[in-house]
């Protein structure tokens, strides 16, 4: 198979401006409106599983809950804490919201060589395309990491300060596995264009022929998005509210706009990288006309909507999960997998450059994979000896008391270490039975018996 070619972007940049203002804003109504109808959607899909009716008030069937609900906090106070930095206060919000817009303008709507006509104009249902698209995408949701930031650390309070520092960590260490799920994908398309990665998958979606980069990046656009069973930065019990805790009014709308926006984004990518675009599922793909015309664009949004959708399947299935177990998830499983899956790829593809057999490739990657389990059971055999022969020799040393109070302020204890025992509290009747000695002890009658 031979190297992919630079792919023509010659298309793009040749709208004029009212067109491509127009194109701006429609790309911002349909996030907008897609968040609106996500917000509702999602009540009413966790109703219906968790046996409830859901909102069905506001509008018919409730579906101008959303509408409601922004009204709301649009009429309550804004409040800004006195010690806060007001300006990185504001401005916060803001760069939390923008980049996932941002992000929408490489996403294709249609097909490049078939352009529709709007109002009587020849145009691709695209705002723009790049040769490094991708790196622009992951370069628009670095640039949100700073809202995330700024918000905890300018409230001038411990708590948000805490829930900025989680939720940082947690985006970083998504993101590290979510750019090696997208290398295999570049690895097999010949480029980080959107829309050449959308013609590569045209006759197959790269969900089927990168499996493990699919499942790696799904699990890693969960932990990046905050969204359940990975919101701990947002956990009521321990952080009150995370980095958002001081935001009220428009201000938090802001906050949980980003975050469906964000979430939008990230299902965008999906459909756009593995789930083959705006291309037509089968049995509808051998249609025709299913990829012309205006048609792309309803699979596009179909497809979007079905994986907004295993969002709130997955919040309404998992409970949430402790912090250390997210991390160990992240950089102890997502991304050693990614990088042999990676270099797997990597292999297959350049074998398949230089005209190997389909079965010659078949039988290297088998003895690779094989091989790369007998090292893997070598070397847990050898750490669990270790393992064994560390446990044993503490085992015969004496454990040393836990002291929770040598540094003057109580500390839990570390594992392996143990409380030492709390005296036990005696009982009313022990109580009761203690004064009762007590008192026959000290009675004039048995002083003179024991004088006698």
């Amino acid at each position: 198979m031979p190297l992919a070619q630079e792919p023509d972007l010659s298309v793009f940049g040749d709208d004029p401006f009212w067109l491509v203002l127009l194109k701006v804003v429609f790309v911002f109504a349909f996030v907008m409106v897609t968040v609106v109808v996500c917000i509702v959607m999602e009540r009413k899909v966790l109703g219906w599983m968790q046996l409830r009716i859901g909102p069905n008030r506001h509008g018919p069937w409730g579906m101008l809950q959303s509408l409601a609900d922004a009204i709301k906090l649009m009429l309550k106070e804004d409040i800004v804490p006195r010690g806060a930095d007001k300006v990185l206060f504001w401005l916060a919000p803001i760069l939390a919201v923008i980049p996932a817009f941002m992000a929408f303008a490489v996403i294709p709507f249609g097909p490049k060589d078939d352009p529709v006509s709007i109002f009587g104009t020849q145009t691709v249902l695209q705002v723009t395309d790049l040769p490094v698209a991708i790196l622009y995408v992951l370069a628009t949701s670095a640039i949100a990491v700073y809202g995330t930031v700024l918000a905890g650390w300018s409230s001038g309070s411990t708590y948000p300060l805490l829930g900025g520092v989680r939720a940082t960590a947690q985006i970083i260490s998504y993101e590290v596995a979510m750019g090696l799920s997208f290398a295999a994908v570049f690895l097999y398309s010949g480029s980080m264009s959107t829309s050449a990665i959308v013609e590569a998958q045209e006759d197959r979606w790269f969900m089927i022929l990168l499996p493990v980069s699919f499942l790696i990046y799904m699990v890693a656009m969960v932990g990046e998005a905050h969204r359940p069973p990975f919101d701990m930065p947002e956990s009521e019990g321990d952080l009150v509210g995370g980095y958002l805790t001081e935001y009220s009014s428009i201000k938090f709308a802001f906050f949980m706009m980003s975050e469906y926006i964000h979430m939008v984004t990230v299902s965008g990518l999906m459909v756009t990288l593995f789930l083959g675009g705006w291309r037509a599922p089968a049995p509808l793909s051998f249609w025709e006309g299913a990829n012309s015309g205006w048609w792309p664009m309803l699979w596009f949004t179909i497809k979007l909507v079905g994986v907004i959708f295993l969002f709130v399947w997955a919040r309404a299935s998992l409970p949430r999960v402790r912090y250390d177990q997210f991390m160990v998830l992240g950089w102890k499983v997502l991304i050693p997998f990614a990088l042999v899956w990676l270099m797997l790829v990597a292999t297959v593809r350049a074998m398949q450059n230089e005209d190997y057999a389909f079965s010659d490739i078949l039988l290297w990657v088998f003895a690779g994979v094989v091989t790369l389990l007998l090292i893997s059971f070598v070397v847990d055999y050898f750490r669990d000896r270790a393992e064994q022969r560390d446990e044993d020799g503490r085992a015969e040393e004496p454990e040393p008391e836990f002291d929770p109070m040598a540094g003057g302020y109580p500390v839990p204890p570390l594992p392996g270490q143990t409380l030492p025992p709390v005296p036990r509290r005696p009982s009313r009747a022990e109580r009761m039975g203690a004064g009762v000695a007590a008192e026959s002890e000290g009675s004039p009658e048995r002083r003179e018996g024991d004088d006698a």
